[in-house]
């Protein structure tokens, strides 16, 4: 009653009161009254989403207050130093490694920005799984890394909190606690019975209770103190969460907590006491430990089930026995914070929940507590991820809590020492494999007693291990923990077993018949097991393993690696050889046992011997990793074809920069620590047959097309083997690999700016040193995933040396010399110096020097780099090396007699007896045996392999060897052979008689194509150091240097044999590879033949046309030859198809064109008036402002033209093309056009497109495969504009204004024809494609939209815009000369030809003849036509036709030049004081009397000033602008402004003057531009003296009276300035002087563009965009690929680009430090202009480090746009489908 009682009253009052009487002495009867209410409000038979007890429970822990005030009041009371804040995925986080102490440490962005990590070791990265700040935890980062206020400990400052503040909510909050686990206990069901979508409804019914327990601990220290003690009471706990008998519903919910702890195969303590006794942790680890080792019982077969067996492989199951159910199946729960996580992970995980538990974590006591809980509930984790169906995410929630939990050394150990954190993740770990075990198929199949994971098990594919491997990896970190799993011996050898579970897995069998019918591609799922699972944790505990003191535990891991080693040997039966036709990539004990053996020798300074196996044991280790070794050659030379591309893949993933640091680097160096040369040479990759000296073998293992790969392949190996230096060299792994990341950092800086070689650069410039001193090719090809990769590199070494001068030849790969070995590797030097070695050299010598087949240049390569390593790791101990190796060496003593390479090097053999076929040529048929038959030795060297089957120690005291000094036998007799069988092999005898020296002498012959290149004294003039780099001679020149250095003898020997070298006697006529030699030295002596007399024809037929054409032995008949024809015929340009090859002019019916490029253009438009760049915003308060850029001036003036004046008048008196202008380019190739359409029919047809659109009428050039999408159809008749038209015809300057006028009636060049040619329907078609490369919109700009002046200014200004860029391109001035990289390729003259022909349609406003204007005194009648002095001049010259001759050209420049002056005057007395204007107007006065006044500035300025003054208050809008400057101006500064304010018309009349009649562009000095100009375009003399330049006045040329004419134009502007003085001193002042166009300038670190966009709204949605991205152009903020900004169905990045570039958009994304290009209907990357410290592009910001502005890129990405050239550079496009 009393309860129904205080429900009815108001919620705030009822509050104050019971927290009133709850703070009497005597409060018993509040709090039973408070729990009564809370009995009710709380009940847990009403629906979850009632409000109305949420809104209770706030108004009594406020008690009484406002919730908000209550929460500031409480907040107030904060005494917490950590930060503590809490993010999901995708948040943008730091983590400092020079101020952390756990590697997975992390700081929010102000925390970060606020601390002090001036050159710190730091990155930014997006969390993925989410985290919380570590700032303030000097158990997590060192003090130094804390931000300011964290640094500052503001808990000692803060009072106690009072205790009656939070009395209320130590009441409340435990009912309402429980109120949320009953809800969650009510609402849960088994997946079996339920569907995910009934646990999250709810989750989401739960939704505002669980954020409002995250409210309350964001409120601080003090109620999270309050939270702690409530979620941690046991007392608590048992009161009020076990079901009472009393209230049913309570009962039946704890009823079905204990069902779902049954069903989640969990049982508490009590009952399983009971069951199976007491086992503890360690107790079950020890059992685990002895169920694994027993091997006879390990496993046992699932029942049948189709579901889970994959194939005929059935999953294995450990026994039962195995598994430590005190670890696995036992749980309590004994209070609220235990039962909480537990629901928390049966519902997976929900956010809000695991926020709560996270931003409880700067409480210290409910950290412990949790971390323990998390521990306790470890394996319930593992169990419920296994059966998620949302891994993923259920995955990244676990790390999220979990790494703050174990990132902390103390708590871990803490954890480690009371709650075996160690047993139970191991544990966990081999449970969670245990359900994906299969049985290997390793060398025994049917007898294998050895389990592997199923890589094909979702487990695997789906990386479902991760959470767990990634604590395990956190753990390990601590040194303190790892240490303790070190000293746990069972522990230890559990993981072992652990490994053992990955030892062999995914096993390949190459299959030899069939093509397999499905290839797996879960090989990358095991590559990621082995790394994250087996090489990870391996790394982590490596790094404590680096002091002598550790060496125990090196031992100790090293000594049980060895145990499993040996017990996996014994399950798969592996004796000696393992099975041909297998290979399995993923050895992880074996590079477990590499790795430390390598730290202890280096960090430890322990004996190797010490740490190795017998000779037997370690022989069996090394079999395996050789077999890898052996079969990427094999998978290289197409042996492993039928398996499809993922053995290739798995090739490439071996070696791949993410896997070869725990995959190759240790297989190779566990080869290298005791190599066995016999084992190596006699185990070469199945070459024996083809190492035979006979020039014709017999191989029955590879094809012969395999032969040569293999070859390569086992020489690289070996020369890999003997020359890394990774873990054995003396210097350390870091150096080692910093020093290598530099090089290849310096190969990809190389090979960006080879790639922008259009932009100017030189390429290796900083370079140098690092090619010439560090290119290592053998890191290369270790390193190399492709292999096109290693020739890629060989291109650039071989570019930087013909660039620096040392060698411009085709150079070798550089040979280096290695560190020193540590004196407990010498035994790999034994190789070097191995008889079987040199054997195999002495062979390969041979065939290479005798021609034999399959002998490549690479061979030759290896095999010099073995002999020069062989001399530069000399034995030291020569007669204790021949006692240890000798022993199975006597079988070679007929070939050598010692080891050591510098006494076989002279070493004459003089017979071998081989086996051969029958059929060889080295079959002797004759009596007298021949004394040079081809041969070779290395047949009966590797016959060794084939021979050897059981043990390794046997294999050289086996076998006796072939080749003797003996007595040569009889000769085989021939019989005949049945068709189709291999030829019988025979014993033959080879007389040889060369040694190694002679060989290498011999082959220098050989490659320098020169007898006796070698002289007797040529060591004796021998520079070694210009033999660093160079061909095969240099590298042979080099070899004998160094031989002859070492050795006096070696040295005699050379010059001996440098005195009687001969060629190789000529072949026997009945060899087939010799008769092949000289059929091919044959055939080559007739090609050159052939060549000569093809050449001598042609030639022939070219003078006999040059006769006939031009007749030059009659100049009788050339003098009465028509003038016109002549030069007709000598200047009629051909032109050659690229398609049909056929050359010939351009014709009316068969035109030719020009492959282009058409496309719109806006870069004109963004020029402005300064030069320097804008800067980027990067603030709220910078802002970028586009009033001062080109478009927006233009698109001014002609609204101001168009609101006074008549549209069609105003079209005529503008230009457009600056937004969205049609720039036309070309690569300078001609076709014809019909063969353009077949060749664009082709295109149609072929479906393998990529990039472009055919469609669009989009092509690549046939023959450049430059980008292209049109064909500018080429004139007929003449290709040089010069000769006729410049012929001096000295008229005077009236006659030549009339003939201009009169040619305005003309129809221009092309006469009309009543029937339309082929080339003029190409003409229009090329005309349709200008208008369709841009909008609409940018052609029409008049009132009355697609009208003819719409057309006609469209046209006009297409020339115009052409003329800019290329203006533009040729660096804004024409000081240069000559033709522009451009117009080197200029289209220019083709262009302005079909302009002239579509303008003939168009007739000029007969109301507005500018030309008429120009030279006549005529009053218009219209009133509305724009005034001359408003008129843009440059265009006017688009308003002509090509005129003919040149003349009425200069006539036309002369007029506009003359207005353009008188504008110029007008706009500079605009900038004039008063008292100056008038001071110039009085002298001009004066000097308008003189005889020269029309050619006098002062005269002409003076009489423009006095005209316009007489427009009312035309001067008085800019006096107020005018009085703030000081500058006066004199007749040097007024003719300076003159000059700058005509020069841009002056540029472009000489351009078009180029283009039009080929004129030479002088050079000149930036001074002397104008005077130059002036020259080049008549209107002045060319100027002889250099200190008497033309002025600009003196190029006036007057055709009626200047006075007259001026005082007419300033009349105009008269009526218009009475009415609108400012609107008309806009349109008056024209300053044509702008900058080039350039793109944003960036700020320096891209961290400022970052902290100020990634969070940024979008200006159109008001959200902030999931893929931000700012275009470099305008600034402009825009979404990448954002659905809330489409319109249209475009998407924003798109339609930015149609906006402010005419299609052409440059955009940062803002999330991944790349730059796009939109262009048009297609996109591409372009790179990063941001680099980190190394040079190296961090695109989606995945390592996070410090990014830097690359000038030089960023220049190159300018040059590209301005030169419109990213469709030619950039080759990687595709269709956006406007979703960008």
């Amino acid at each position: 009653m009393m309860a129904a009682s205080l429900l009815r009253r108001d919620k705030k009052a009822t509050a104050a009161h019971l927290k009133a009487d709850l703070k009497r002495t005597d409060n018993t009867a509040a709090v039973r009254q408070i729990h009564e209410l809370l009995d009710d409000v709380l009940n847990p038979e009403k629906p979850a989403t009632d409000t109305e007890a949420l809104d209770w429970c706030k108004c009594l822990i406020a008690g009484g207050e406002a919730f908000e005030e209550f929460c500031k009041t409480v907040r107030s009371y904060d005494n917490a130093t950590l930060c503590g804040l809490v993010w999901t995925a995708n948040f943008v986080a730091y983590r400092c490694r020079t101020c952390g102490i756990s590697p997975c440490m992390s700081l929010c962005a102000e925390c970060f920005n606020n601390g002090d990590h001036t050159s710190h070791d730091f990155n930014m990265f997006r969390s993925q799984a989410g985290g919380a700040c570590d700032c303030g935890d000097s158990n997590v980062m060192r003090e130094s890394g804390f931000c300011r206020r964290h640094r500052l400990r503001t808990g000692e400052n803060i009072p106690s909190i009072p205790r009656d503040l939070l009395l209320m909510s130590e009441l409340v909050l435990p009912r309402f606690i429980l109120s949320v686990i009953q809800y969650l206990r009510d609402g849960y069901t088994e997946p079996d019975s339920s569907t995910e979508r009934d646990l999250q409804k709810v989750l989401q019914q739960l939704e505002p209770q669980i954020s409002f327990l995250e409210e309350l601990t964001k409120m601080g220290a003090a109620m999270r103190t309050v939270l702690t003690k409530i979620l941690t009471n046991q007392q608590t706990f048992k009161e009020l969460s076990m079901g009472q008998e009393d209230n049913l519903f309570a009962k039946k919910n704890y009823d079905k907590y204990l069902a779902a702890l049954k069903n989640s195969g969990l049982v508490s303590v009590e009952d399983k006491h009971q069951s199976s006794g007491d086992v503890g942790a360690e107790g079950g680890a020890d059992t685990l430990l002895a169920c694994q080792l027993d091997l006879s019982d390990l496993y046992s077969e699932e029942d049948q089930d189709a579901g889970q067996s994959v194939g005929q492989r059935k999953r294995v199951k450990l026994s039962s026995s195995t598994k430590d159910l005190s670890i696995i199946e036992c749980l309590k729960h004994k209070c609220f914070l235990e039962e909480l996580l537990f629901w928390t992970i049966k519902y997976e995980f929900p956010q809000k929940k695991v926020t709560f538990l996270l931003n409880m974590l700067p409480d210290q006591d409910y950290k412990i507590t949790f971390t323990k809980t998390f521990v306790q509930h470890y394996a319930f984790i593992m169990k419920t991820l296994m059966k998620s169906h949302e891994s993923d995410t259920m995955s990244n929630r676990i790390v999220h809590i979990s790494v703050q939990l174990f990132s902390n050394e103390e708590l871990a150990r803490h954890v480690t020492e009371e709650c075996q954190l160690l047993d139970i993740m191991v544990t966990v770990l081999l449970y969670m494999m245990e359900s994906c075990l299969i049985k290997s198929e390793l060398q025994d199949e049917e007898n294998s007693r050895h389990v592997v994971v199923n890589c094909s098990e979702a487990l695997l594919k789906n990386n479902t291990y991760w959470p767990l491997v990634s604590d395990f990896i956190n753990i390990l970190s601590h040194q303190s923990v790892a240490k303790k799993f070190l000293e746990d011996h069972s522990l230890l050898m559990l993981w072992m077993s652990f490994v053992s579970f990955f030892q062999g897995m995914n096993l390949n069998k190459r299959e030899l018949n069939e093509h397999v019918e499905f290839e797996s591609q879960t090989y990358y799922a095991a590559f990621a097991a082995e790394l994250e699972a087996c090489a990870q944790p391996m790394w982590g505990l490596l790094t404590h393993c680096k002091v002598k003191e550790t060496q125990e535990y090196t031992k100790t891991v090293v000594r049980y690696c060895l145990e499993t080693l040996q017990i996996w040997f014994d399950a798969i039966s592996f004796n000696d050889e393992p099975l041909p036709n297998q290979v399995t990539f993923h050895l992880p004990l074996h590079r477990y046992y590499a790795m430390f053996l390598s730290k202890a020798v280096k960090c430890q300074g322990l004996d190797l011997d010490s740490l190795l196996p017998d000779q037997e044991m370690l022989m069996k280790i090394m079999v395996h990793p050789l077999q890898i070794q052996a079969c990427l050659s094999e998978i290289h030379s197409n042996m492993w074809v039928r398996n499809g591309l993922q053995i290739k893949g798995q090739a490439m993933t071996y070696v791949q920069s993410h896997f070869c640091n725990s995959m190759i680097d240790p297989d190779i160096y566990l080869l290298q620590v005791r190599t066995n040369h016999e084992i190596y040479c006699s185990y070469v990759f199945k070459v024996v047959d083809l190492l035979t000296m006979a020039s014709q073998h017999q191989n029955a293992v590879l094809d012969s097309e395999q032969e040569r790969p293999m070859l390569e392949g086992a020489l690289t190996f070996l020369v890999i083997l003997t020359s890394l230096r990774i873990h054995l060299g003396k210097w350390s792994t870091l150096l080692h690999v910093l020093k290598w990341k530099q090089v290849m950092r310096e190969i990809q800086s190389c090979h960006f700016r080879s790639s922008c070689s259009k932009a100017h650069f030189v390429p290796f410039s900083q370079t140098a040193e690092v090619w010439e001193n560090e290119f290592d090719p053998i890191m290369v090809v270790l390193r190399t995933v492709y292999r096109r990769d290693v020739q890629s590199a060989m291109d650039r070494y071989s570019a930087f040396l013909k660039q620096s001068g040392i060698h411009t030849g085709n150079p070798w790969p550089p040979y280096k010399e290695r560190t020193p070995l540590h004196p407990c590797y010498k035994g790999l030097i034994q190789l070097l110096h191995c008889k079987t070695l040199h054997i195999v050299i002495f062979t390969l010598l041979y065939k290479i020097w005798m021609d034999h087949q399959n002998m490549s240049e690479h061979v030759l390569c290896m095999v010099l780099y073995l002999i020069e390593l062989g001399l530069d790791n000399q034995v030291q101990d020569s007669k204790e090396d021949e006692v240890k190796c000798g022993v199975g060496e006597h079988c070679h003593d007929s070939w050598f007699p010692g080891t050591n390479l510098i006494s076989n090097l002279h070493h004459v053999i003089n017979f071998v007896r081989v086996r051969v076929p029958e059929t060889a040529p080295e079959v002797k048929r004759e009596a007298p045996p021949s004394t040079s038959s081809e041969a070779s030795s290395y047949a009966q060297v590797f016959s060794l392999v084939a021979e050897r089957r059981r043990k390794f120690q046997e294999i050289i005291n086996r076998s006796s060897s072939e080749a003797s000094m003996v007595v040569r036998p009889k000769s085989s007799s021939t019989r005949w052979v049945p068709p189709g069988t291999p030829p019988q092999l025979v014993t033959e005898i080879l007389e040889i008689r060369e040694s190694m020296l002679s060989l290498l002498v011999k082959l220098h012959q050989k490659l320098s194509s020169k007898q006796n290149s070698l002289s007797e004294s040529w060591l004796d003039s021998m520079d070694m150091s210009r033999h660093a780099h160079g061909d095969g001679i240099t590298a042979i020149e080099r070899i004998l240097t160094k031989a002859a250095t070492r050795s006096c003898q070696i040295k005699r020997s050379i010059r001996d044999i440098c005195g009687k070298v001969h060629p190789p006697v000529p072949p026997k006529k009945n060899s087939p590879t010799d008769k092949k030699a000289m059929d091919k030295e044959e055939r080559r002596q007739r090609a050159r033949e052939r060549q000569q007399k093809l050449l001598a024809e042609f030639a022939s037929r070219q003078k006999s046309f040059m006769e006939t054409a031009m007749d030059v032995e009659s100049p009788e008949t050339e003098a009465a030859m028509d003038l016109g024809t002549s030069e007709m015929m000598e200047s009629e340009v051909l032109y050659d198809c690229v398609i049909c090859g056929q050359s010939g002019p351009s014709t009316e019916d068969r035109p030719a064109g020009l492959v282009v490029l058409l496309q719109a253009s806006s870069v004109l438009g963004h020029r402005c008036k300064s030069g320097e760049a804008k800067n980027l915003p990067t603030s709220d308060e910078e802002h970028i402002y586009s009033a001062d850029t080109c478009a927006v001036a233009h698109d001014v003036r002609l609204t101001l033209l168009q609101r006074f004046f008549k549209d069609s008048s105003c079209l005529q008196s503008v230009s457009i093309g600056w937004d969205g202008g049609v720039y036309v380019q070309t690569c300078g190739h001609t076709l014809h056009i019909d063969c353009h359409k077949s060749y664009m029919e082709s295109l149609r047809n072929d479906q393998v497109l990529q990039g472009f659109s055919v469609d669009k009428g989009e092509f690549t050039c046939p023959l450049c495969r430059q980008f292209a999408n049109s064909v500018l159809p080429c004139r007929p008749g003449r290709g040089s504009e010069t000769g006729a038209w410049h012929s001096p015809a000295n008229k005077k300057t009236s006659v030549l204004i009339k003939e201009v006028e009169a040619l305005q009636d003309n129809l221009g060049l092309f006469p009309v024809s009543h029937t339309e040619s082929n080339l003029s329907k190409e003409m229009e078609s090329v005309i349709k494609d200008i208008k369709n490369t841009t909008q609409k919109k940018y052609m029409d700009y008049g009132k009355n939209p697609g009208s003819p002046d719409n057309d006609f200014l469209f046209m006009y200004s297409l020339a115009r815009t052409n003329l800019e860029l290329e203006l533009v391109h040729r660096g804004g001035n024409l000081c240069c000369g000559g033709a522009s990289a451009a117009a080197k390729r200029s289209c220019l003259n083709q262009l302005f030809h079909v302009l002239a022909m579509h303008m003939r349609l168009y007739s000029i406003d007969s109301a507005y003849n500018p030309w008429t204007k120009l030279t006549q005194l005529t009053q218009s009648r219209e009133t509305d036509v724009v005034y001359v002095l408003f008129v843009a001049i440059a265009h006017v010259l688009g308003l002509c036709p090509p005129l003919r001759p040149v003349e009425h050209f200069t006539c036309v420049v002369k007029m506009l030049y003359n207005l353009q002056f008188i504008q110029a005057l007008a706009a500079l007395s605009t900038k004039l004081r008063p008292e100056e204007r008038q001071a110039w107007s009085s002298s001009g006065a004066i000097k308008k009397a003189r005889a020269n006044a029309e050619t006098s500035f002062e005269a002409l300025l003076g009489h423009v000033i006095s005209e316009l003054s007489k427009c009312n208050n035309l001067y008085a809008v800019v006096v107020e602008d005018i009085m703030l400057s000081s500058s006066v101006w004199s007749p040097q500064s007024v003719e300076f402004s003159l000059q700058q304010y005509c020069l841009p018309f002056l540029r472009l009349a000489c351009l078009l003057q180029h283009h039009l009649y080929g004129d030479d562009l002088t050079g000149c000095l930036e001074q002397e531009e104008f005077s130059s100009l002036a020259a080049c375009l008549g209107l002045a003399p060319a100027p002889s003296v250099a200190s008497n330049p033309a002025n600009s006045a003196s190029c006036l040329e007057w055709a009626v009276s200047a006075f007259d004419l001026v005082t007419h134009w300033c009349a105009e502007v008269k009526g218009l300035s009475q009415v609108q003085t400012e609107q008309s001193l806009t349109l008056l002042v024209q300053d044509p002087q702008w900058a080039p166009p350039r793109l944003l300038q960036l700020p320096d670190n891209y961290n400022i563009i970052f902290q100020y966009y990634h969070r940024k709204a979008c200006a159109v949605c008001k959200k902030v965009p999931k893929d931000p991205a700012l275009c470099l152009v305008c600034g402009a903020f825009v979404c990448l690929k954002g659905v809330c900004c489409k319109q249209q169905g475009i998407c924003e990045c798109v339609l930015h680009s149609q906006h402010c570039g005419a299609a052409t958009g440059i955009f940062l994304l803002i999330n991944a430090s790349v730059i796009i290009i939109i262009r048009g209907h297609r996109f591409c990357l372009w790179g990063s202009v941001y680099l980190d410290a190394h040079g190296e592009e961090d695109r989606d910001l995945r390592r996070g480090k410090p990014l830097f502005l690359c000038e030089e890129r960023y220049r190159v990405l300018e040059q590209q746009w301005v030169s419109h050239t990213f469709d030619h550079i950039n080759k990687r496009w595709g269709p956006h489908y406007n979703g960008l």
